[in-house]
């Protein structure tokens, strides 16, 4: 089905719960950000391991990156105790655009920043960038919720990680 007929035929019967950006066509790709639209950066190392039969680091090894900026930032921040914090953040969701390769040995510079603060979420971008690139190869999103670890129910972001994240917000203030 075509994605109009799709769009019209689930606007029709009510049940449309796509977003905007999932429609988007595939040509509109979005432009790679440059190192100034980042709040934070961290070198990464490539390793061996990394890179595909292709030769470069495979697709899902940049999720990894995306998880390794995120998670070393709150740890130096002094709001993400791994082993047993009450709060924890739960990936919900999780995006990527490629725009050109990496590879052992090149080193990655994931560059940081909070787009969007809600009650007890945050959406985190991530760009990564290849050696001393001002352009990224890659850039993506993902989204926490955080939660109770107990529980595992969403609770509202403590003011110590609140104030962390508010840090990485670039521009205008994050929603």
């Amino acid at each position: 089905m075509a994605a109009s007929a799709l769009i019209s035929s689930c606007r029709a019967s009510g049940r449309c719960r796509l977003s905007e950006p999932f429609l988007t066509p595939i040509t509109m790709k979005p432009e790679p950000d440059c190192r100034s639209a980042y709040a934070h950066f961290q070198p990464i190392t490539t390793r061996w391991m990394d890179n595909d039969v292709y030769g470069h680091v495979n697709n899902v090894v940049y999720y990894s990156y995306f998880d390794t900026v995120v998670n070393t930032y709150l740890i130096r921040a002094g709001v993400l105790d791994i082993e047993a914090g009450e709060t924890i953040g739960l990936v919900i969701e999780t995006q990527c655009n490629y725009f050109s390769s990496l590879s052992f040995p090149d080193t990655v510079v994931a560059g940081l920043r909070v787009a969007k603060l809600g009650n007890s979420s945050v959406r985190y971008e991530v760009g990564l960038f290849c050696n001393d690139d001002d352009v990224a190869a890659a850039q993506g999103h993902f989204v926490h919720v955080y939660v109770d670890r107990e529980t595992r129910r969403p609770v509202p972001l403590p003011q110590p990680l609140r104030q962390a994240l508010e840090a990485l917000v670039i521009g205008q203030q994050a929603q």
